[in-house]
């Protein structure tokens, strides 16, 4: 099993510690069809067939490079892109490909560092940075307000998270983790829903590369396997902790952080399933485990207690190989995102969840894939919200 620290995307379950290498036989493990020349003679099918098979040990910038031509002519925005976790690397690697890559952070100064560093490795990268804290509904809708100029965006990238922590509630009177990690990406998704169909093959947009490459925009969500540890999805975990200040001390006491955790991660992939329901497959959506790997968000002093109860890090506060020992590096954690960014075979997986490169709905847990737990959650968040999301 794995998931990252980077904000934090943690998994601790070993049963899917899958560690995946190339597939041998000329089949493609995502579509389990023949792959290689000869085995098509439709051209799009051709070119999928051509695509490598992804891995546990493939790195961000293998997948990019064989997905370049995907890539090309796509803006994409990711949330979470401090220097040091995997969406800083998401983000360097597309930019050497894509049209626009709109990095977001909550810090003006780490936001600067990040695209200071990407420019420095491609200086003709075309970059843009939006201040945005995912935690507060009003910089939300601020962030938003600033892309009204965007024309289109082809893929948003929900990659930022809170830290696992104690309890903490944020501007709005939300639990940091549920905010950040579901209510603030349901809000960012609404409010830039239009410019995500405007991405759509079918645009008349003069301007736009997407139309030669037939892509639909994509919305992905940075979960984890972690998920899977719950028996079931327990919505008032996500959207009903800490609910107006006066709760405060209640939810203090007993509050699990790991818990909640794995439920609003479950929120993640339920997510994905429901946005391209909603928008009747104009937009897909896909939710991936990155796989456990040390990032950034380890040197947070909120989380160090509990990633060290949890037995992921050590007493030296490093990563501890003692219960888990299948830890990736930041490229190889980041290689899945561009997958479910980018790869075309996915198109035939619409909501699909991916572990190691590759449609691993197999390690999806059934409470996470029910399309009643989606109803009821995009339901209760647009309440939460006060307003309604619809494409």
């Amino acid at each position: 099993m794995a998931s990252s620290f980077h904000g934090a995307h943690l998994d601790w379950s070993t049963q899917f510690n899958s560690h995946q290498t190339t597939h041998p036989h000329k089949v493609d493990v995502m579509t389990n069809q023949p792959k290689g020349p000869g085995s098509t003679n439709n051209p799009e099918e051709k070119k999928m067939s051509t695509l490598p098979d992804f891995s546990f040990s493939t790195t961000a910038d293998e997948v990019a490079a064989a997905l370049a031509e995907e890539i090309k002519g796509k803006n994409v925005l990711i949330t979470g892109t401090s220097i040091g976790g995997i969406g800083f690397e998401t983000a360097r690697v597309l930019a050497k490909y894509a049209r626009l890559v709109i990095i977001t952070g909550h810090n003006a100064e780490r936001l600067q560092l990040s695209e200071n560093a990407i420019k420095k490795e491609t200086p003709t990268a075309n970059m843009r940075t939006v201040l945005l804290d995912l935690a507060s509904l009003e910089s939300i809708r601020t962030a938003a307000a600033e892309l009204s100029d965007l024309d289109e965006l082809h893929v948003l990238i929900h990659n930022a998270a809170a830290p696992i922590g104690p309890f903490k509630l944020t501007p709005d009177s939300l639990e940091s983790q549920a905010a950040t990690d579901h209510i603030g990406p349901f809000l960012l998704t609404s409010l830039l829903s239009q410019k995500l169909l405007s991405s759509t093959s079918t645009s008349t947009s003069t301007n736009s590369a997407s139309a030669s490459n037939n892509f639909t925009p994509r919305v992905v969500w940075v979960s984890s396997s972690a998920h899977a540890t719950i028996p079931a999805f327990d919505l008032n975990q996500v959207l009903h902790l800490g609910m107006g200040k006066a709760g405060e001390a209640e939810e203090r006491h007993g509050y699990d952080a790991m818990k909640v955790y794995a439920n609003v991660k479950a929120a993640n992939v339920l997510m994905a399933v429901e946005v391209g329901r909603r928008a009747g497959g104009r937009v897909r959506g896909y939710s991936l485990c990155p796989g456990l790997i040390y990032t950034n968000m380890h040197q947070k002093e909120e989380s160090l207690s509990t990633l060290q109860a949890a037995g992921f890090l050590g007493a030296d506060g490093k990563p501890s190989t003692e219960k888990f020992d299948f830890w990736k590096t930041v490229p190889q954690g980041a290689s899945t995102t561009i997958v479910a960014a980018f790869d075309p075979r996915l198109n035939d997986h619409p909501g699909a969840f991916l572990s190691n490169g590759t449609v691993a709905n197999n390690l999806r847990a059934a409470h996470s894939a029910d399309p009643v737990n989606a109803e009821r959650l995009w339901a209760q968040t647009e309440e939460i919200l006060g307003e309604k999301f619809v494409f």
